[in-house]
């Protein structure tokens, strides 16, 4: 059987520019806003162990990639919140991330799924209405960005654009964490 176009390559190339992506970000960051640094840190250790031989089997990546959505999407959104003056939603999604987190175990994989869209598509638009309201343009495309690849993963086709789905989602995903670090700097030169 030959294998797929797109197959590997693409795979390991989103992966990597995930992780690349949000790596870079979370060093960016670190001086202004450590929650999402940790956050965009949480991303880029998900993907490595993804890429990295020998690390773990396949259900340690998946734990990986849940730890990174259901804990460092909220990070991320926790800060956004934060330094606009809106501590009780910073709290709220920092703490239902926690507590979906604990319960990932006991959700099965179909409830781990919806809770993890949930999570993402959540952290999108609480993140894109903290945009909106300041004016920040690089997080406004990084909630569409977000909410887009949250969108795709529900997406019943296996394959878009000659791509497997999920390194779509990543590559998106991949582009509204490049996004949101430039509007973490913007947010942090407009309090300076």
């Amino acid at each position: 059987m030959a294998p797929k176009p797109g197959g590997e390559w693409s795979t390991v190339l989103s992966h990597l520019a995930l992780g690349v992506v949000s790596l870079h970000a979370a060093v960016n960051s670190v001086q202004s806003s450590r929650g999402a640094a940790a956050g965009f840190l949480l991303q880029a250790l998900a993907a490595a162990t993804t890429l990295a031989p020998g690390l773990g089997t396949h259900e340690d990546c998946l734990v990986g990639a849940w730890v990174a959505t259901v804990i460092g999407l909220p990070l991320l959104a926790f800060d956004f919140h934060w330094v606009n003056g809106d501590r009780s939603s910073a709290n709220l999604l920092l703490g239902g991330g926690m507590v979906l987190a604990i319960a990932g175990d006991h959700l099965g994989p179909e409830g781990c799924s919806v809770a993890g869209q949930a999570v993402l598509l959540v952290v999108a638009v609480t993140i894109l209405i903290v945009a909106v309201f300041t004016g920040n343009t690089y997080g406004m495309w990084g909630g569409a960005m977000l909410g887009a690849a949250g969108l795709l993963s529900r997406l019943e086709e296996d394959r878009l654009l000659l791509l497997p789905k999920e390194d779509v989602c990543r590559w998106v995903l991949a582009a509204g964490s490049w996004a949101y670090c430039w509007a973490l700097h913007t947010q942090c030169l407009q309090w300076e």
